[in-house]
């Protein structure tokens, strides 16, 4: 069996060259894209945004964050709620791939980075 993390990857990848193939403006013809090229980084600007704009809309399900309400909503729909997560992650899985970083690459930096955070918080960060 695969790597769950290698699926997401190549589900993502095979998803891209579908939207390619029905929209041509929509992704180049092959990533990695030139990280120094003035459409490479509008490409990579507007995925980044619209994974945000995804988280937004995830965020727009929580209703009882604000400090001054004094009333709870006691509802949250948490299958749209991980569904507009899911949308900003196939986003950022796209910004990777984009950019040549495949999941092996990917897990790589993850974990170097935890080592980083973790000894942070050991020092008092």
């Amino acid at each position: 069996m695969k790597d769950k993390l290698d699926i997401i990857f190549n589900y993502r990848e095979e998803f891209m060259c579908l939207i390619r193939n029905k929209f041509p403006d929509s992704y180049p013809e092959a990533w990695p894209v030139d990280l120094s090229s003035k459409e490479s980084q509008k490409l990579l600007r507007q995925t980044a945004l619209n994974g945000v704009e995804e988280m937004f809309e995830a965020l727009g399900h929580l209703k009882n964050w604000k400090p001054h309400r004094s009333s709870e909503v006691p509802d949250i729909d948490q299958e749209e709620f991980l569904e507009e997560i899911v949308d900003a992650f196939n986003y950022f899985i796209t910004l990777l791939v984009l950019c040549g970083v495949d999941n092996d690459k990917f897990f790589k930096a993850f974990l170097k980075k935890h080592e980083i955070i973790k000894k942070r918080l050991e020092d008092g960060y």
